[in-house]
């Protein structure tokens, strides 16, 4: 019956082929705005590490006062002192201090030309706090956080530049001049949007992170933050005033995450009662998920845009239902002789229904299609770094189809059951 149904809906779209191609140009577009501004969104708003978003937080504390900002909210990354004072608190399972880095790595090959490369400068505890697998090898230990210890870990990537994709865990590499030994080599990895750092290089940083420094080392060795918040490494008189340093901890359970509020607090009135403070305390201890709503990684306007772009969706499916229904009641004559032959009324609403799914169908394969044409032309009209994202995938251009062929079947739901109640009667007379 099915095959029927679909057979007699092609041959009716077809002697109409002027309205059926205009309801599959006004769904075609919904679905192409609609999922074209949904993709970016999606991209942007995504959570990089849904497991976690409980347990990874953001300190902040206020080192500037009350005068300089009208928001009332402190700094959104720390001075040296202050970063320096949590590392030695130790008050979280895990922590990191980070900032951005650039260096010149030296190849093995001596007509090698040096790699300018970009990365980070991270504590130990980075790894495992934020899930970073490994290919060869593995993070550092405290003892190098410690001492300093000029070690370093690669990207895949980068060690297929200079080790041809070898095991380079224990083998030397030059690092702006100075000799490290490569503790692990990481697979892909590049989470975005780049939660651990929106403070220094934003959360569609286009920077690499191909190589990852002990952050004592780093800034032992005069590494300076390339970061957008630069500043000359190691700055630690309390009175120092440069924030520059993103700051994360992970914190396992409610309890723990209480105590290190209470104790950004009490630091925060210890800087007060030290003289450094001139003003009470202000901390904020954020989750990820309230972290990247703070930041606003995902601008108002591209919000703004996604709402335009569903309600032009609506309007385009208004529109389809309207077409339907003038194309379904214009042929009541035709449903008036099949309902004195004896076809019932749901069998005609079946039949209608079909025809609103292939217009559907057609409508949404043609969507999909200006979906994919505007997203390839999204390094014209998108910043480099938001088109750099990956846009689409599979679980998305289904989305799209089944969307497509629901809502052209709703929106010709009415149209199909006000066509399929005419009287036979009235019409055979009317004819």
């Amino acid at each position: 019956m099915l095959h029927y149904y679909c057979v007699i809906a092609a041959q009716s779209l077809w002697r109409n082929w002027g309205l059926t191609l205009l309801m599959v140009l006004t769904i075609g577009c919904g679905v192409a705005a609609s999922m074209t501004t949904l993709s970016v969104y999606r991209a942007m708003s995504g959570n990089p590490m849904p497991e976690k978003a409980e347990t990874l937080f953001f300190p902040q504390i206020d080192v500037w006062g009350p005068q300089h900002g009208a928001s009332g909210e402190p700094q959104t990354a720390l001075t040296y002192f202050d970063s320096a004072a949590f590392d030695k608190a130790g008050r979280a399972a895990k922590q990191s201090a980070i900032y951005a880095v650039s260096v010149a790595i030296l190849p093995e090959s001596p007509d090698g030309h040096p790699l300018n490369v970009g990365g980070y400068a991270v504590d130990s505890d980075f790894f495992p706090m934020l899930d970073v697998p490994f290919m060869y090898g593995g993070r550092w230990t405290k003892d190098d956080d410690e001492n300093a210890n000029p070690v370093i870990v690669l990207s895949e990537k980068l060690n297929r530049q200079v080790f041809e994709g070898a095991d380079s865990t224990g083998r030397p590499l030059v690092v702006d001049g100075k000799t490290f030994t490569v503790a692990g080599v990481i697979r892909k990895w590049d989470p975005r949007p780049r939660f651990f750092d929106i403070s220094g290089s934003g959360a569609f940083s286009r920077l690499d992170n191909d190589a990852f420094i002990p952050f004592s080392t780093s800034v032992d060795s005069g590494i300076s933050n390339s970061g957008s918040m630069a500043c000359i490494p190691k700055p630690n008189s309390p009175t120092d005033g440069c924030v520059w340093i993103s700051y994360m901890v992970e914190l396992g359970s409610p309890a723990a995450v209480n105590d290190y509020r209470n104790y950004l607090l009490d630091y925060a009135r210890e800087q007060e009662r030290s003289g450094r403070f001139s003003w009470g305390p202000n901390t904020r201890l954020r989750n990820l998920n309230e972290w990247l709503n703070y930041r606003r990684v995902v601008p108002t306007d591209t919000k703004a845009s996604l709402a335009l772009s569903i309600g032009l969706f609506v309007l385009c499916l208004v529109s389809t239902a309207s077409l339907l229904l003038i194309a379904f009641l214009a042929r009541g004559s035709e449903v008036g002789i099949l309902r004195a032959l004896g076809a019932t009324r749901g069998a005609i609403c079946c039949q209608f229904l079909t025809e609103a799914a292939l217009v559907g169908v057609l409508g949404g394969i043609l969507g999909l299609l200006l979906t994919n044409g505007a997203l390839s032309m999204a390094t014209l009209v998108l910043p480099r770094k938001i088109a750099d994202l990956n846009l689409v995938d599979v679980p998305l251009l289904l989305a799209a189809t089944s969307i497509a062929i629901l809502s052209t079947i709703l929106a010709g739901l009415y149209p199909a059951l006000k066509a399929s109640g005419v009287q036979p009667a009235w019409q055979l007379k009317a004819n």
